[in-house]
């Protein structure tokens, strides 16, 4: 009974038994084969290791040689650049060694110069000690000799009866009209000198003008330079015989002064002694008819001889001649009262010179407008213009004004230069030193002759100014899938700095 109890149990167990031999062996089998993935998994992981480090030990190599060749490429670059280096500090020494020889050349010829110049002002010195000694001892001799001159013209006159003080006075006068004479001479040599220099720079001009322009242009460019020169000789001619009648009233008053003084002393010498008639010495009276005969001539000598006959007397003047001289007088004075009924009403008359009306603006600026570019507040700047007559004829121009929006920020220098003929010109200089960073506009205004013009004035602060080089980004025809790209640059062509999204 125990031992058929005991199979009873063991048959219920054995299913269990051989299900559990399955799940072992099934264990086992999936023990096995983890096993053999990890292997597997293992020896990948070997290979990548491997792998790997051939691959780390490959860059290392590689690193190494790259370094190896860079250090070697630097080595031989800094040798060649020592060896540059060298060779130009050589060549910069040899330069500053010359350059100090040179300098050393110089210093030397400056101190011989120096020296030299010493030397020779020490000479100039005592030269002009011994001369200026020389002249003191001639005027000490001179003043002797005029007071001996003055006392034996006393005691002649004294004898002869004369008044003396007069006399003196006469004479003193007369040697003084000399001096002023011989002054007169040496101005209007001078101003010879001057109005030659003047129409040769005139002619110089003209020549430049022929280069530069046509041929009929430097013709009348000519023409209007030379009625120029006819005026202005016509000015100076007016002016010569204003000074020379100036003279001959100076002469005619004291030949007048003198006769009465002479009538006067020959009555006192009658009384005095009976009937003998005094009179002044006959050397001073032939020197008093000398003078007055050579002031005459001197007088009567234009400035420019060939304008005059040589014969000609001053005293001896056609009527027709004064007819001309006062119809010039009263033409210039109707001219004149023009002029100023122009300025003073603002209507100006046009402008024909020779047949030809000037209908543009009688001066224009160079350059034609002022521009103040890019200003920093607190900062001065300055800038010059000309300003170029462009009538046919003689012209002048003065400062008016500036405009109520400039004058506070703005200065003009003008020296108004007077008349300007016909392409002269003048300088102008313009200051301005800004108050407040905002764009300025307005106008310097002149005044010529012929009616006012202006010139214009900008005045711009730091501004910034972006653009791009290209308005349409045009890539063309393509293909799908292709990569194409095109660069656009934003560049800022203002003078302040930015930034932009």
């Amino acid at each position: 009974l125990e031992m058929w109890q005991i199979e009873a149990e063991q048959g219920k167990y054995k299913m269990l038994h051989e299900q559990l031999k399955k799940a072992e062996e099934e264990l086992e089998i999936e023990y096995q084969e983890r096993a053999k993935v990890r292997i597997w998994k293992e020896k990948i992981a070997a290979l990548q290791a491997e792998e790997n480090q051939r691959s780390r030990e490959k860059k290392e190599e590689e690193a190494l040689k790259q370094y190896e060749e860079r250090h070697k490429k630097l080595l031989e670059d800094a040798k060649r650049n020592h060896e540059k280096a060298v060779c130009f500090l050589r060549k910069s020494m040899a330069r500053v060694h010359e350059k100090n020889a040179k300098e050393e050349v110089k210093n030397r010829e400056h101190m011989e110069r120096r020296i030299q110049a010493v030397l020779s002002l020490k000479n100039s010195i005592t030269s002009n000690q011994e001369k200026l000694q020389t002249l003191q001892v001639w005027n000490k001799a001179m003043a002797f000799e005029e007071k001996k001159q003055e006392m034996k013209m006393r005691e002649a006159i004294l004898a002869e009866g004369g008044n003396v003080t007069k006399e003196l006075f006469v004479h003193k006068r007369l040697l003084e009209h000399e001096k002023e004479k011989q002054a007169f001479r040496e101005r209007q040599k001078s101003r010879k000198i001057e109005i030659v220099s003047k129409i040769l720079q005139e002619k110089a001009f003209i020549r430049k003008q022929k280069k530069s322009q046509s041929h009929t242009k430097a013709i009348k460019a000519a023409l209007q330079i030379c009625l120029f020169c006819v005026k202005r000789s016509q000015k100076l001619l007016t002016a010569e015989v204003t000074v020379r009648s100036i003279f001959t009233t100076y002469a005619l008053s004291q030949q007048s002064w003198c006769s009465p003084s002479a009538c006067s002393s020959a009555g006192e010498g009658t009384a005095s002694v009976g009937g003998r008639s005094e009179k002044i010495p006959e050397d001073v009276l032939c020197e008093s008819s000398e003078d007055e005969k050579e002031r005459d001539k001197t007088l009567v000598e234009p400035e420019f001889p060939g304008l005059w006959s040589q014969e000609c007397d001053l005293h001896k003047v056609s009527k027709e001649e004064m007819d001309s001289k006062q119809l010039t007088t009263s033409v210039k004075k109707e001219i004149f009262v023009k002029k100023m009924e122009e300025f003073q009403t603002g209507i100006f008359h046009k402008q024909i010179v020779s047949g030809r009306e000037c209908k543009r603006c009688t001066f224009y600026s160079k350059p034609s407008c002022i521009h103040f570019k890019d200003f920093d507040v607190g900062q001065t700047y300055k800038k010059k213009i000309a300003l170029i007559n462009a009538s046919y004829s003689v012209n002048s121009c003065r400062l008016v004004g500036i405009s109520e929006s400039l004058k506070d920020f703005i200065s003009v220098h003008f020296d108004p230069p007077g008349k300007m003929s016909a392409g002269m010109s003048c300088e102008v200089g313009i200051t301005f030193k800004p108050m407040i960073n905002e764009t300025l506009e307005g106008e310097v205004m002149f005044m010529a002759q012929r009616g006012s013009f202006c010139v214009p004035v900008k005045c711009m602060p730091k501004r910034c100014i972006l653009a791009l080089d290209k308005e349409l980004i045009d890539f063309g025809s393509h293909v799908v899938g292709e990569t194409i790209s095109q660069t656009i640059t934003l560049t800022n062509s203002g003078a302040l700095g930015t930034r932009f999204k």
